[in-house]
């Protein structure tokens, strides 16, 4: 399933006013944050954390989100099986245990795994929580009425794919067991080597059946991390929390939980957040914000003011943006012709009309560029930063057009946005050189992601973007070139249409493999395989950059979610 940003990339030229009108710097420190932020003094329990948000939190019951969901506002009140680590950078890409002693026992062919509950674990009001409650959970996130979350088990879980949830089925589901209150044994229809990072969703956090309210659930549910929920107003929009008395950190290690409240306000204009953060008047001296980046304008104001520069995070998501091909449209069913435009992209310009360089880095890879995902350097059509437009034009000329040709481009009309007018300029701008002349094919934001997630509708060349639900390539690759992934009723992602056998095989052999490393290798391995086939054109990964308070101290920005860690962040 398709991950959007974790922000919002729609950003115009936004002006951060007098606060900072004698300037900062381009960027906050390179791959991370001053973790000691706050004159260096070590962050202290205490205090209100504000996080000024410009959308809303909506729907705050654990089987509607993911875990990266909500800039990681849901984990402080609900934990699950398993978490990410909570670190800066590629360590925080890592998958360690929450409510598990460990990240799974698989069986031999990974169809099988097993998870024991640490001792002492208690929700909000003392009571024990159990494995029931957890696999109560998961069976919530197939209800209608619930909809919104993780969609893997329905297809990973045996007999899952039409189970309508408890208030329809209350026999629950068989492939989930719970043989004690510690233990919880989960069966799977296909190996699943990567199961530990599906269990880090929300939807495996527990939910005690007595106090289900069902769609209610969201304003008032019951805490298993160190907060509890004060007040949800209107559905997400004011969320604050508060100490939950019977959490404990002898029973986990990766939520620090240094403020007493955590005040979530959202609906806030981006520009605004930016101003009150930088002036930092008040109580925005004691405020972050999980989806608002600072965009090239607010960058190129802030340069040369090394105290603000210290308070800019630097955060890397999972997520390519690049050009599509449907083989199925001519005259892109013919691989010169991709390969052409591959070599013919100008990727400065693109980086460029995005915000440059400071807010993406240029991509000749589809896996983004992180070893948690199985990112392998390689360029199959090196055209260095410029392009080569001589060499599009000879593979055109191979191809059967020595005179050029002429194709359309659909791109989404939204101004800033990653697959927005600017970028399909750039590409214009670029192929012309070739002997290229691209008509621009503009949609609206809506009409366009259903024209081109549609087989009947989708067009032969147009601009696209991708997010993994979690830090590996499985979920990158497998949506976007699995044959067995094409959807003709629905949204389909594999946009090339691809149904590849060798590659579908080395999909389900990667998917075998417990260990993530040696998974990774191999991911890597079939990225470069698919890369050859001129399927797609990766153009940039975005690169977040966002500003806090002065006073916020223990900056944790992980490459799992590329924004601030709100587990982590002390005020005192």
């Amino acid at each position: 399933m398709r991950h959007l940003p974790v922000t919002s990339r729609r950003l115009g030229v936004i002006a951060i006013g007098l606060a900072i009108a004698a300037g900062a710097v381009a960027c906050g420190p390179k791959g991370g944050n001053d973790a000691k932020a706050g004159a260096g003094a070590k962050p202290q329990k205490g205090g209100t954390l504000y996080v000024l948000n410009n959308q809303a939190q909506e729907d705050f019951d654990p089987a509607r989100l993911y875990t990266s969901g909500g800039g990681n506002i849901p984990s402080l009140v609900y934990r699950t099986l398993t978490t990410r680590n909570r670190a800066d950078g590629a360590a925080g890409a890592k998958v360690v245990p929450d409510l598990a002693t460990n990240t799974g026992e698989p069986s031999q062919d990974a169809t099988v795994w097993t998870y024991h509950l640490k001792d002492g674990l208690k929700y909000q009001d003392g009571t024990p929580i159990t494995t029931a409650d957890i696999k109560y959970d998961i069976e919530r996130s197939f209800a209608p009425e619930l909809s919104g979350g993780a969609p893997y088990l329905r297809d990973w879980l045996v007999g899952a794919a039409d189970y309508q949830g408890p208030y329809k089925d209350p026999k629950g589901l068989a492939s989930i067991e719970t043989p004690d209150a510690k233990t919880i044994v989960f069966h799977l229809n296909k190996p699943e080597g990567e199961f530990p990072l599906l269990a880090t969703q929300t939807s495996f956090a527990p939910v005690p059946k007595a106090k289900d309210t069902g769609t209610k659930y969201a304003e008032h549910p019951v805490s298993s991390g160190p907060y509890v929920v004060v007040s949800n107003e209107n559905n997400g929009e004011h969320i604050v929390l508060k100490r939950n008395p019977n959490w404990s950190a002898a029973t986990d290690d990766q939520r620090k939980a240094y403020p007493d409240v955590i005040d979530v306000q959202s609906g806030i204009d981006q520009a605004v957040i930016n101003q009150r953060l930088a002036a930092g008047v008040g109580k925005d001296a004691d405020a972050v914000t999980t989806d608002t980046n600072l965009g090239p304008a607010e960058l190129a104001k802030i340069t040369g003011d090394k105290t603000l520069a210290s308070r800019v995070g630097t955060g890397h998501f999972g997520y390519t943006d690049y050009i599509a091909f449907n083989p199925k449209v001519k005259p892109f069913d013919n691989i010169k012709v991709r390969e052409a435009i591959a070599y013919a992209i100008n990727r400065t310009t693109v980086v460029n009309a995005q915000g440059g360089s400071s807010l993406n880095e240029a991509a000749t890879t589809f896996l983004p560029q992180q070893a948690a995902f199985g990112y392998t350097p390689y360029d199959p059509f090196p055209a260095g930063a410029t392009g080569d437009p001589a060499k599009a034009k000879e593979l055109l000329k191979e191809a059967g057009y020595p005179d050029g040709l002429t194709v359309s481009l659909s791109h989404d009309v939204t101004k800033g946005d990653e697959q927005g007018p600017e970028v399909a300029t750039a590409i214009q701008e670029a192929l012309k050189l070739a002997g290229i002349t691209v008509k621009l094919d503009g949609q609206e934001h809506n009409a366009y992601s259903d024209k081109i997630h549609n087989v009947k509708t989708e067009p032969g060349f147009f601009l696209a973007g991708w997010g993994a639900d979690w830090p590996s390539g499985g979920p990158f690759l497998g949506p976007i070139f699995d044959g067995r992934q094409i959807v003709t009723g629905g949204d389909n992602f594999n946009n090339a249409q691809l149904n590849d056998p060798s590659v579908n095989g080395e999909i389900d052999a990667i998917n075998k493999i417990t260990d993530l490393k040696a998974a990774a290798v191999r991911w890597g391995a079939l990225d470069k395989k698919i890369g050859e086939q001129a399927l797609t054109v990766p153009l940039y990964h975005p690169v977040y950059k966002r500003l806090y308070g002065k006073n916020v101290k223990n900056v944790v920005i992980s490459d799992w979610t590329g924004v601030l860690d709100v587990s982590q962040a002390a005020v005192k």
